[in-house]
């Protein structure tokens, strides 16, 4: 429902919340464009899947060590310049990695790009906060979505440009432009002036960890920090197993022309996106712990479904379940973590924010070396794993309010 004219936030304020999903929309559609091409890249530098997941893991590496100044970043300069100057470097570093002609430089430019992401998302987040006070009511959500919204984009380009024949650095560059243009115009209606109360409560992905109230903090505490811990990680390894390892299975395994390949990890992101504008309701009718084990259960069995009788257009389906009943996990184990008793305010979001990189960061490397062992089916068994993990924990999520 929209708000009667005379509530509506300033022009100004709209303008700024159009410019933040802006933003969003560039940094789900930057690395996304990458995604699809990293087989051709593999293929390009003859590396083994070890090597090969060690290379993507450089990505989450750059973001948790650029996370530790993000937060000081946003202080100093303001989280719409930091928002805009990182998407621009995410942008380089994607570029960087196509044109790579080495395991070595390939590494470092996705360690570039990861860091800038990291810094980047610090950026719009304290923003799309700072945006959301002056509405007066949620609208980080939305924000989410648009984030996925991106992502789906940039996958359908890769797509076509793969369809089209583009060269990597062809298709990259023009990724690379018409995105750092959108950024670039997005600053000009951004809120201006520093930001106010937002870098230093812990409320960003990437900001360090704040620290613990000792004489508060139980040990039931501490154990369902880490569960939330672990869901959240298993959301992540979902994200992860489609932006790594989708179009690599589908191309090599079961022999999927390249552009249909594509289009594994386009069907994740884009039911990710369904289940994020669907969440909301979803979670206010039914309760945290009913959607999160729902959707443990639909990832465990699409995925499990599609890896026990391989197919193409069942695999496709299996990573656009996996992508829909991830869609709630962070966000649900952020929220959870941050209400918690004996905590500081903003610290078990923090936490919760901070480790679950590690699911980025391992996921990689893991799959690959199981891969290289016994075959990347078996590598993939992680995702219907982290759909069981997130059925066993989902009960320190809270139920439906009554």
């Amino acid at each position: 429902m929209s708000l009667p004219q005379d509530n509506r936030p300033p022009l100004a304020v709209r303008r700024a919340r159009a410019a933040v999903g802006a933003l969003f929309l560039t940094n789900g559609a930057l690395y996304a464009n990458l995604v699809p091409r990293l087989p051709e890249i593999k293929t390009a530098l003859d590396l083994d899947n070890a090597a090969y997941g060690l290379a993507i893991a450089a990505f989450p590496t750059g973001a948790i060590v650029s996370g530790l100044g993000a937060g000081y970043m946003v202080r100093r300069f303001g989280s719409a310049r930091v928002a805009v100057v990182g998407t621009v470097l995410t942008g380089l570093g994607t570029l960087a990695a196509g044109l790579a002609p080495s395991f070595a430089l390939l590494v470092a430019a996705l360690f570039l790009g990861g860091a800038s992401d990291s810094i980047t998302d610090v950026g719009q987040n304290t923003h799309g906060l700072r945006v959301q006070r002056r509405y007066g009511r949620s609208i980080i959500n939305g924000f989410h979505a648009v984030w996925s919204i991106g992502a789906v984009l940039g996958g359908s380009m890769a797509a076509g440009a793969i369809a089209l024949g583009l060269p990597l650095d062809v298709h990259l560059g023009i990724s690379l432009g018409v995105f750092a243009v959108v950024a670039v115009v997005a600053l000009r209606f951004l809120l201006p002036g520093r930001d106010d109360e937002t870098a230093d409560d812990g409320g960003s992905a990437a900001a360090a960890p704040a620290r613990l109230r000792g004489p508060r903090l139980s040990v039931r505490t501490v154990a369902i920090v880490a569960a939330l811990v672990l869901i959240g990680i298993g959301g992540a390894l979902v994200e992860d197993a489609g932006s790594s390892w989708a179009t690599l299975y589908l191309s090599t395994d079961l022999g999927a022309p390249a552009a249909l390949a594509a289009t594994a990890y386009v069907s994740l992101v884009g039911a990710q996106t369904v289940g994020r504008l669907l969440g909301d309701r979803l979670v206010d009718r039914f309760g945290q712990r009913t959607v999160a084990c729902a959707g443990g259960v639909i990832i465990a069995l699409g995925m499990g479904l599609a890896l026990a009788w391989p197919t193409v257009p069942g695999t496709i389906a299996g990573f656009a379940a996996a992508g829909f009943g991830s869609a709630t996990l962070i966000p649900a184990a952020m929220h959870e973590a941050d209400e918690l008793p004996g905590l500081r305010p903003g610290t078990g979001l923090t936490i919760v924010s901070w480790l679950l990189r590690l699911g980025f960061l391992c996921s990689p490397p893991l799959v690959g070396l199981v891969a290289d062992d016994v075959g990347l089916r078996t590598g993939l068994l992680v995702v219907p794993i982290a759909g069981v993990l997130v059925v066993a924990l989902s009960g320190v999520l809270r139920r439906r309010a009554t």
